[in-house]
């Protein structure tokens, strides 16, 4: 089974989150108290690891500013706090039709929802119960005779209680209702609901507050579990950690000597200590070390006294050992993650990973190389879905599986401000800046880095037009035209001010450049002082004016007008009245010929409700829709001759091999 799409309402901040797809990878983006751990441990309720998540807890959960009103607000019963809708694979379909028969259902989707007042989910499947029942009748060998009493029956459940009315059943009747009867209230959609609840992964969450604690009581924890006190989360992941290493507390317990269990907490240490510097590049002169020893009386209690586990962390740079507790905050997190996931797969097999800001006291570069660990090692096997606000967390070359996460606040008809509640967007197209910040600066650091190491680079004005590039070269080549070259890497300079320090800043690097910038005439003396700079042959400065043919010009004005206004229209769903025309375009400033300056003029005339434009809307909706670079229109095939045109403008500057 694989999640497909979920959907919270009622929790914390959370009224309603919208319709949420959920891909194989889900990164969710969004600012501090967003809603983004919300969502998480809503979805983590359907069917969490752990034993102790059992309901939503109605007074604690339900958004507080409504609990006065929730039987008013909720008439028919109970709120929903989750609603999931699941895929079946080829597998779960396998199994089901092996007990209900071949087309025993109707759809491959399923539905599996969780309110408040229950600890149980409630199942939504489309069996076909008639289906059902011819399987049944011939699997247990039924005559025509042998079927008569059950012909008016239409639910397995009615089939039951036609033979269970029969005095003197016969052998294939005796065999149909033994069939039955062994399924929950005999019917066949809950027997198909148990088939598939056997089946369904459960939700691990994972938050940056989950660490290892450096050391353990044995007694006290022994204790403490006795005593059905609830466990620190350092203590549950030191356990599971123990039993990686394939041991338990209570062996611990009963042990009158540590040299085995020494043996096998060292071998598990190893273990975890090799995965994590396959992905840990900050350092790879540690060792994790897991030792038991004798509590002594100068340590803290509970510590001194019977027997300890310590985790320490050895510096071979360094030649010294330390507590684990005293090691980097990240190291100690990803330590943690990677002894809580082995076990948990080891003894849940099927999971799905919810980690809420993973490796948030990671170094930029670390939290990269988390970020590689997800793709490599987790996403192959396991869906993930992971909350962060670090443009380093955020995938830049996977923006589709990105969910922007935002607590959206209106303004009444007093001029209040007015939460209506976390709304969760696939499109990424926010109204907030603060909401896109870490995806902007995330596909900032992705070409900065290309940047560095690339050594044909071709200097745009800002990401806006790297997307746009991305989407006509992608249609060009499609069509088997000139496109731009795998071979440049792409990278906003800001414009043409910032092209100078950015070429002085690599020149060292001897890296071929070209530039591809905007240019309007109030930036004349800016281009002189780049000619002057001599870093560049002129001819490798191209300018927009150059292939849009005017005299002002931004890469939007590559774009035939028909289809930019399309496209605008589209980005912000502008109907009726608001929705732009070239003429109304045209007519929004006349002092200009530049599409994009007339866009935003017309926006100023547009409801305040309406988005403000934004030049990275447009390019990110044109990327994620690139059937509106197809066809034979005009204004299509005029659009793409231009950038085929710049296309070949560039290429004239790559070596001859290329």
């Amino acid at each position: 089974m694989r999640l497909i799409k979920a959907r919270a309402t009622n929790y914390r901040n959370i009224i309603d989150s919208n319709e949420v797809e959920i891909a194989q990878t889900t990164c969710l983006v969004g600012k501090n108290e967003a809603g983004k751990s919300a969502f998480l441990k809503a979805i983590e309720g359907i069917r969490s690891v752990d034993p102790n998540f059992k309901d939503y807890g109605k007074i604690e959960n339900y958004p507080r500013r409504h609990l006065a009103d929730y039987a008013e607000r909720h008439p028919d019963g109970d709120a929903e706090v989750m609603r999931t809708y699941w895929e079946l694979d080829a597998f779960d379909i396998k199994a089901l039709e092996a007990e209900l028969g071949q087309g025993a259902l109707k759809s491959s989707c399923v539905c599996v929802s969780k309110t408040y007042e229950s600890e149980t989910t409630t199942w939504e499947i489309d069996v076909d119960e008639e289906k059902v029942i011819g399987h049944l009748s011939k699997l247990a060998g039924l005559t025509e005779e042998d079927a008569a009493p059950i012909s008016a029956a239409k639910t397995t459940a009615k089939v039951y209680e036609a033979l269970a009315g029969i005095t003197s059943r016969t052998p294939s009747q005796e065999s149909m209702i033994a069939i039955i009867g062994k399924w929950r209230q005999h019917r066949a959609v809950l027997r198909a609901i148990d088939i598939l609840s056997a089946r369904m992964p459960k939700f691990m969450y994972f938050s940056h507050y989950d660490r290892m604690s450096g050391a353990l009581s044995v007694n006290q924890l022994n204790q403490d579990k006795q005593n059905g006190a609830l466990l620190s989360s350092g203590d549950r992941v030191f356990l599971d950690f123990l039993e990686y290493a394939g041991t338990t507390l209570e062996d611990l317990v009963a042990t009158t000597h540590f040299e085995e269990l020494n043996a096998k907490c060292e071998a598990a240490a190893l273990r975890i200590t090799d995965q994590i510097f396959e992905y840990w590049t900050q350092n790879d002169e540690l060792k994790i070390k897991v030792v038991f020893s004798e509590g002594k009386s100068g340590d803290p209690a509970p510590f001194n006294s019977g027997p300890v586990a310590r985790a320490r962390v050895e510096n071979a740079l360094h030649g010294v050992t330390v507590p684990f507790s005293e090691r980097s905050a990240g190291f100690i997190w990803f330590f943690s993650f990677l002894v809580k996931f082995a076990q948990i797969r080891k003894t849940n097999g099927n999971v799905i990973l919810l980690l809420d800001e993973p490796g948030l006291t990671l170094h930029g570069t670390a939290q990269k190389d988390l970020l590689r660990f997800f793709y490599e090692q987790i996403a192959p096997k396991h869906q993930v879905i992971w909350s962060t606000h670090s443009p380093f967390m955020v995938p830049a070359n996977d923006l589709v599986s990105v969910r922007t996460v935002e607590d959206v606040v209106e303004i009444d008809r007093r001029g209040r401000k007015v939460s209506i509640g976390t709304k969760i967007r696939s499109d990424v197209l926010t109204t907030d800046p603060q909401t896109n910040f870490p995806i902007f600066g995330a596909m900032g650091f992705e070409v900065t880095q290309t940047l560095v190491i690339g050594t044909n680079t071709l200097l745009v004005e800002g990401p806006s037009d790297i997307l746009f590039l991305q989407a006509a070269s992608s249609a060009l080549k499609e069509a088997g035209r000139s496109h731009l070259s795998p071979s440049w890497a792409v990278c906003p300079s800001g414009g043409i001010d910032k092209v100078l320090p950015f070429v002085r800043l690599f020149y060292g690097n001897k890296l071929n450049v070209a530039v591809l910038t905007d240019y309007e005439r109030g930036q004349k003396r800016k281009l002189e002082d780049l000619y002057r700079a001599a870093l560049l042959n002129n001819d490798r400065i191209i300018l927009a004016t150059e292939v849009a043919g005017k005299d002002e010009a931004d890469i939007e004005d590559f774009f035939d007008p028909a289809f930019f206004v399309d496209l605008v229209n589209k980005t912000y769903a502008l109907r009726g009245v608001h929705e732009l025309t070239v003429e109304k375009l045209e007519a929004a400033d006349t002092s200009t010929a530049r599409l994009v300056k007339k866009a935003e003029a017309y926006f100023k005339l547009l409801p305040a409700e309406i988005a403000e434009y934004s030049h990275f809307d447009p390019a990110l909706y044109l990327l994620q829709h690139p059937e509106l670079l197809k066809g034979e229109g005009k204004p299509i095939q005029e659009t793409l001759a231009r950038f085929e045109a710049a296309f070949v403008r560039i290429a004239r500057f790559l070596p001859p091999s290329q």
